[in-house]
Formats: structure tokens, sequence, C-alpha cells
């Protein structure tokens, strides 16, 4: 039986995708006009669902409305309320019915705070890793 390597450098976390909303804007938006919701999420990288599919290779920004526990609306904490970050989309896979699921590779966080606020969040003990 063939092993697979994990090829992850950070942890992915599990969230409740009905609690845990994106918006998505594209780069060249003046303002977020892409919604959906995140599915998992790491130092790293968003696996996230979008009612419209974003070409791989795109870059783009997203916030991240975290709650603190899952199935809990999400929390207020500090500047932000919400966490931003900028990244590429990796892949997408749109061929079944429905919205669009995605990867984001993060190549920053938007804001002072934002990575800390989400690890903070994630790290918690309240999010089960995925493998």
């Amino acid at each position: 039986m063939e092993q697979k390597i994990n090829r992850r450098q950070h942890a992915r976390f599990a969230v409740t995708p009905s609690y845990t909303s994106a918006r998505v804007r594209l780069m060249t938006d003046e303002q977020f006009t892409l919604t959906g919701h995140v599915y998992d999420v790491s130092e790293g990288g968003v696996r996230f669902e979008l009612d419209t599919p974003v070409e791989p290779g795109t870059p783009v920004a997203m916030e991240i409305a975290l709650p603190e526990h899952p199935g809990s609306p999400p929390l207020v904490d500090g500047p932000g309320r919400a966490v931003y970050l900028i990244g590429n989309v990796v892949w997408c896979d749109a061929d079944e019915p429905g919205p669009a699921q995605m990867a984001l590779a993060i190549t920053r966080f938007a804001r002072a705070g934002d990575r800390d606020r989400l690890m903070r969040r994630i790290t918690s003990g309240a999010y089960a890793r995925v493998a």
C-alpha cells in the first residue's frame, strides 16, 4: 500500500462553513464582490467555496469572519473584527453543481495583527486538525 506524503507546511483546521463566511475581492476590483464560506484554514492557506469560480493563479484579497467556537457567531476581538489576507487561488473545482470549491495559498496578511488573530483562534483547541 502506497502512503501519501504530506507536503503541507502548516497544520489545517476544520471550521463550520455555515458559520465561517468569506468575502473575496479580485485585485482588479475596488471592493469585495464575491461571498462564500470557508471549510478549513491554516497559516498558509484556505479551502473555501464561492458561487462564482475563480481561475487558478488569480490573486485575491479575502476577509474571513471566523467564529471563536464552532457553531457560534463570529467573534469581535480587536481592531478589524475579521481576518484579512492576500493570496493566490491554487485550484478550483467547479465540475459539480452548486458552489465552486477552491483553495487559496496565502502570500501575506493584510493588516498587523491578522495573522496572530487567525492563529490564536484556530489553535485554541476549539477546531479539529484535518489531514
